[in-house]
């Protein structure tokens, strides 16, 4: 036993070294950035489009951000999914008075996508040929006022045909939930950079390329937009460029019931879309079988008086998370030189890294469930909208309903 101990502890400790390898890789990556906003002058005209389905707790924060971008010359394209939806008149009311600003409802809830998709799809394709970059934004994305310009500049390149940010979790919070979404989040961010995969809160492709390539037509047969974009554009030559300055700060607050579905959605997504999907699945393996199975192993030698086996096993665990947490201390402290310039972002408090100690485990534990789960669904619920997934591009809306008041969350700083 003692053999396989320190053997699960070379492992476990290798794996540790090689996450922290790629978490320095993209610390580096974040000091690199010196932004753009400024280098071109004359750029083209951009349609940000903008897909609602209930009033998410900062939708007005989010509009009044949007139009306020330093760019010469844009329109916001909102789709909000029914005029009964509460989204219709935050919408309005915090628009009122802008003259490039055009809000629509959804006109055919398409049975064969996504709400979202189906909103994209209406968009774009009522796009007139002036309009050269498509931006999507979502409405928890709160920009900053050279957010289009940083967005669109990239795309310049003739070998750059989308280029994406990505968000960003307060850790303090209320709720459990919030902390673990966090956590969860931390590593995601790497391995989204390492994947080239969008994220559809901050994302802007070339109108061209999206009718060059079929994208439209895959949008209607999807459930997401985005995680698709990076191999789509490598089948044609092209590349999804990563901005380092669009990491985009999200202070919604998360419950681990609402946690739970969500997380099992964005699994399922790159499951279907993603693909480097094996890769995900091996590095879940890694981070969360591997420590599990010391732990496990831990309580089994206690209880077979083992000490000297539980010790080398309590060390390794415990390396293990204490790195983990030295790294999510190391990230948010390069995330934070890179958000701080445009938003207030508090520093971790000494009681929050101990929360984070506790988090870690319990963030493995939400992590591996959802994997799993995700693996073998076959219906998923998103914004009270239930889906049957058949394959990729064959997915079944079952019903629909419009979105009720009644449907939003009590907590007003709860994510939708």
């Amino acid at each position: 036993m003692k053999f396989w101990a320190i053997l699960l502890l070379q492992i476990l400790l290798t794996w540790l070294v090689i996450q922290i390898v790629l978490m320095l890789i993209f610390v580096f990556t974040l000091r690199l950035n010196k932004g753009n906003s400024r280098v071109l002058n004359q750029l083209p005209k951009t349609a940000v489009i903008l897909c609602l389905r209930g009033a998410d707790p900062f939708l007005p924060n989010c509009l009044n951000a949007l139009l306020q971008q330093d760019y010469p010359e844009y329109d916001l394209k909102i789709v909000v999914d029914s005029l009964e939806d509460p989204a219709w008149r935050v919408a309005h009311d915090t628009v009122a008075g802008a003259t490039n600003v055009q809000i629509s409802p959804l006109k055919i809830a398409s049975t064969a996508c996504s709400l979202k998709c189906s909103s994209l799809v209406q968009a774009v394709s009522e796009l007139d040929s002036s309009y050269k970059v498509v931006a999507l934004v979502d409405a928890d994305t709160v920009v900053h006022p050279t957010w289009l310009r940083e967005l669109v500049t990239p795309l310049m390149h003739p070998k750059v045909g989308a280029t994406t940010g990505n968000r960003w979790y307060l850790s303090k919070g209320r709720y459990w939930g919030t902390l673990v979404r966090y956590l969860w989040n931390v590593s995601a961010v790497i391995q989204m950079y390492f994947y080239g995969i969008c994220w559809g809160g901050t994302l802007a492709i070339k109108t061209q390329v999206i009718h060059d390539t079929g994208m439209l037509d895959k949008w209607a047969r999807a459930l997401s937009e985005d995680t698709m974009v990076q191999s789509i554009l490598g089948k044609h030559g092209l590349k999804v460029k990563f901005v380092p300055s669009l990491l985009m700060l999200n202070r919604e607050e998360c419950t681990l019931p609402g946690l739970m579905n969500w997380m099992k959605r964005q699994l399922l997504v790159s499951r279907l879309y993603h693909s480097k999907w094996w890769l995900v699945v091996m590095e879940a393996v890694f981070s969360i079988l591997l420590p599990n199975l010391i732990l496990g192993l831990i309580v089994l030698n206690l209880f077979l008086a083992s000490w000297e086996v539980s010790g080398i096993l309590f060390i390794c665990y415990g390396t293990y998370i204490f790195g983990l947490l030295l790294m999510t201390s190391v990230l948010e402290r390069a995330v934070k030189k890179v958000i701080s310039s445009r938003w207030l972002m508090p520093n971790i408090s000494f009681a929050t890294l101990m929360k984070i100690l506790i988090a870690i485990p319990l963030t493995h534990w939400f992590y591996g469930f959802a994997l799993l789960s995700s693996m073998c669904v076959s219906k998923i619920s998103w914004r009270n909208i239930v889906y049957r997934i058949k394959s990729p591009f064959n997915i079944q809306l079952v019903k629909y309903y419009p979105y009720q008041s009644n449907n939003q969350p009590i907590d007003k700083q709860i994510s939708l």
